[in-house]
């Protein structure tokens, strides 16, 4: 959870302060869809972010506080929220 991509995703998702899918962060992040839903499976991982429901995405608390600089990456782990 350490590409810039990662933080694109989730600058995304506190900004808009919305449950996005894969291809509105990928449009507005200029990526693919394919990276984005990549990624995003990764970052739901970590907790930093939340499936609402199939193709739907929210940030999370521990996202905030990363974006915040308040959680260093280094300390998550998978399957942590």
């Amino acid at each position: 959870m350490q590409l810039p991509i990662d933080d694109r995703i989730l600058e995304s998702l506190e900004s808009s302060g919305m449950i996005l899918s894969p291809a509105v962060i990928a449009i507005n992040i200029d990526k693919s869809r394919d990276e984005v839903n990549r990624r995003l499976s990764i970052l739901v991982e970590y907790g930093v972010v939340t499936r609402v429901k199939r193709g739907y995405y929210e940030i999370t608390a521990a996202g905030e506080q990363y974006l915040a600089g308040e959680l260093d990456a280094d300390g998550l782990e998978p399957g942590e929220s």
